[in-house]
């Protein structure tokens, strides 16, 4: 927290930045400045407009949590996404499985409401999702936009823990082996294999964010783990 900075807040839930932030914002500046001002305008739009789906996300979590009676510390965004730090994580299976699924499931109706919107509105822009020009045609970053929820939904599905994808995994587990332990070791590992395979994917395609999000599901897995076995779990 010492290195992030305050934004505001969103539904009573302190909204911040990390400072690490500023290297995705030099990243693309740098990706796109020969290209001109308008290419970096319509990068850092594209940027902005993602994070702020990802705040959605974290809403997602934080509401349906606040829902169980399990507060929310803060939300912090991060060059990788986004988290929502709750209190606690729900020991019953059930709630943490809505929990988890809060977040995709926002991202899935955002790409309803913008599919619906663009249709509504005229013709479907061309698909070809990198060769839009977002400066130019409004209508054409809208449509990038519901497939950047879809991937966002589909790829925090990914039954890495401690990912939504690896809750959701570890709450079905849960709920079949009544050992919450048990299942949370289970999707640990299942959780450090794909950060494996992720990481070893991010250093062949030169993707710093993909290896970065291993790291992150590697030490979350592990740290996620110690702590369910340490706590007892709720009947």
């Amino acid at each position: 927290m010492r290195l992030s900075w305050r934004l505001g807040r969103v539904a009573g839930i302190g909204l911040y930045v990390h400072a690490t932030f500023l290297l995705l914002l030099a990243w693309v500046v740098l990706q796109e400045y020969r290209d001109g001002l308008a290419a970096i305008g319509g990068a850092l739009a594209y940027i902005i407009a993602l994070f702020a789906i990802v705040v959605l996300h974290e809403l997602g979590h934080a509401l349906t949590a606040r829902h169980f009676g399990i507060l929310t510390r803060d939300i912090i965004l991060l060059p990788i996404g986004g988290v929502a730090r709750l209190e606690r994580m729900p020991r019953n299976p059930r709630q943490e499985l809505l929990v988890a699924i809060a977040g995709p499931t926002v991202n899935v109706a955002l790409a309803a409401l913008l599919y619906a919107v663009v249709r509504l509105t005229g013709p479907t822009p061309t698909p070809a999702l990198y060769e839009i020009d977002v400066i130019t045609s409004t209508r054409a970053f809208l449509y990038q936009l519901v497939f950047v929820n879809i991937v966002l939904a589909l790829f925090n599905l990914l039954p890495a823990f401690p990912m939504d994808g690896g809750r959701v995994l570890r709450s079905l587990m849960a709920m079949r082996m009544n050992s919450y332990a048990r299942a949370t070791e289970i999707a640990a590992r299942i959780g450090r294999v794909l950060a494996v395979v992720l990481g070893v994917a991010g250093l062949y395609v030169r993707n710093p964010f993909w290896v970065l999000i291993a790291i992150f599901v590697w030490t979350g897995a592990g740290s996620e783990a110690r702590a369910a076995l340490q706590a007892a779990p709720e009947p």
